[in-house]
């Protein structure tokens, strides 16, 4: 797939990982707050698993299933949060996932880099649809995809199991016309 893409928005840039991003990526994905509504984030947050992670990108993207980007602040840099988009390119779809550092949380930076990801998955990829989901007991995650003009599909009753607890999952969607209808 080329090279990682980096996409700027207004108060942002999103890029790629880098190791020494690590720390970062450890102290804010390891908070209870942030772990607990994401299905693939651990608790505890042991050494060693950030860098793991910031690893497994190059490959994932080279072989067009991942782009993991880093969610920065343009004016210092600072690290606030991730966001992805999981590949399916044999039905021509992604599924958006994002995390935010707790300190950052309410300032609309989700929404805009969410937006800024959806451009380059409808607009550079090609694809035809992205769709999310949340925990039910999560609505703030849903007010993301709501503002991003996703489309509620429905509920999936105790679809994954986190830290012994069965969750609901909120499911939106998003087709490549309706994106460009917006825009």
């Amino acid at each position: 797939m080329g090279e990682f893409p980096t996409l700027r928005t207004e108060r942002l840039v999103l890029r790629a990982f880098k190791l020494s991003d690590a720390a970062d990526v450890q102290r804010m994905a390891g908070a209870r707050e942030i772990a607990s509504p994401t299905i693939n984030i651990p608790h505890p947050y042991e050494d060693g698993m950030a860098e793991l992670w910031i690893s497994s990108h190059r490959g994932a993207f080279e072989r067009g299933e991942l782009v993991p980007l880093a969610i920065t602040l343009s004016a210092d840099g600072t690290l606030i949060g991730a966001i992805s988009l999981g590949l399916d390119q044999s039905h021509e779809r992604a599924e958006l996932g994002y995390w935010i550092g707790a300190p950052y949380w309410g300032q609309g930076y989700c929404t805009e880099a969410a937006r800024a990801i959806l451009g380059y998955g409808f607009g550079v990829l090609g694809l035809h649809r992205i769709h999310s989901s949340h925990f039910a007991r999560n609505p703030a995650s849903g007010r993301v995809m709501q503002k991003l003009g996703m489309t509620r599909e429905g509920c999936l009753r105790h679809h994954v199991k986190k830290w012994d607890a069965f969750e609901d999952l909120a499911v939106y969607g998003l087709l490549r016309e309706e994106w460009e209808a917006m825009t």
